[in-house]
């Protein structure tokens, strides 16, 4: 299907999309920090990265990472179409996780990174004890 903007025109248009991460997941990991009682977590907090969720005290900054966006090793895929765009895309995407993850670790922070899939029912067990951790972990002397 062709593109009935110009490129300038789609890139003005996308420029003005903001995103708000992905809610569904989010919000899933907020009913699970609820559930299990693990406290002291913050969200939309102004840190380097823009973490979903920061524990402040802990100096921990979690991010919930999708699947596509993010490039995950399990379910990681190509569009078809426009494939130059998205290779180039997803590939940016994953050098700034890089980039965020070594900033935010040279500031004295945890960084974790979720990834969608595990926000599936199925794992949820596995991604509570996760969390608990690396909570744990980050307020150890």
């Amino acid at each position: 299907m062709v593109d009935v903007f110009s490129p300038a025109k789609r890139s003005s248009i996308m420029s003005r999309v903001r995103g708000r991460g992905n809610l569904a997941t989010e919000l899933v990991v907020v009913g699970l920090l609820r559930k299990h009682r693990i406290r002291g977590w913050r969200r939309n907090t102004s840190i380097f990265g823009k973490p979903d969720f920061v524990f402040p005290k802990e100096r921990l900054a979690v991010f919930v990472d999708g699947c596509f966006w993010h490039c995950c090793p399990k379910h990681k895929s190509q569009p078809v179409a426009n494939r130059l765009f998205w290779r180039t895309k997803l590939a940016k995407n994953r050098a700034r996780d890089i980039r965020v993850t070594r900033t935010l670790r040279k500031m004295g922070w945890t960084v974790l990174r979720i990834w969608q899939h595990e926000c599936r029912t199925s794992n949820l067990p596995d991604l509570a004890a996760k969390l608990r951790a690396a909570v744990q972990k980050a307020s150890a002397p």
